[in-house]
């Protein structure tokens, strides 16, 4: 367990249990090294990084609260403002850019009326610029959720996807909530506006 006093509780308690394996793996002055981990299980959670939450894991990795804004606020995998249930990053870095990539954002753009940077009305999909997904040979590529990476993505490919999706949480908000990442929408509030 985290040797570190910590009075915040905004992550269940299943994640600082990983938090606390991560930890495991470095020696105690290395505890930076599990922020992005951390990061990630918080994410996971809430379907972005907050400031609270931000402040949350400092304060259980005993770190200062730069430190992990820092990380937060560099990598592109981690959302620090809200974002749909589904977020789209479109890479359009060069080699995609000439095998269609920008003719994908732009079919995605029109389909979503929406821009890079922005969230559907009904709160379903958030559309993202991204830099090099390292999959150069399967371009266009985007990836859903910063885990789910598709390739050779035509305008048929894009349809699919989004029916898919838009299916996908339809069945979902039939079934109830049942974990996993719900988007920026917080879960099961705990009285204090951020769910658990």
């Amino acid at each position: 367990m985290n040797a570190v006093p910590h009075a915040r509780r905004l992550l269940s308690d299943q994640a600082y249990a990983r938090i606390d394996r991560e930890l495991k793996k470095y020696p105690p002055e290395r505890k930076r090294s599990a922020v992005i981990a951390a990061l990630a299980l918080a994410q996971d959670e809430y379907g972005w990084v907050s400031q609270e939450v931000i402040e949350d894991v400092a304060s259980y990795l005993g770190l200062p609260n730069v430190a992990v804004y820092e990380v937060a606020s560099f990598y592109t995998l981690f959302n620090t403002k809200p974002v749909g249930k589904y977020k789209l990053s479109v890479c359009t870095n060069l080699p995609c850019a000439l095998h269609d990539g920008a003719k994908a954002g732009e079919y995605l753009k029109e389909r979503l009326g929406i821009d890079y940077g922005q969230t559907t009305a009904d709160g379903l999909f958030t559309l993202m610029e991204s830099e090099c997904l390292g999959s150069c040979g399967d371009a266009p590529v985007l990836l859903v959720n910063n885990k789910r990476m598709c390739s050779f993505m035509g305008n048929a490919q894009l349809d699919a996807l989004l029916d898919e999706l838009r299916a996908q949480a339809a069945q979902e908000a039939k079934a109830g909530p049942q974990g996993g990442q719900q988007g920026s929408a917080p879960r099961a509030p705990n009285g204090d506006g951020h769910g658990r």
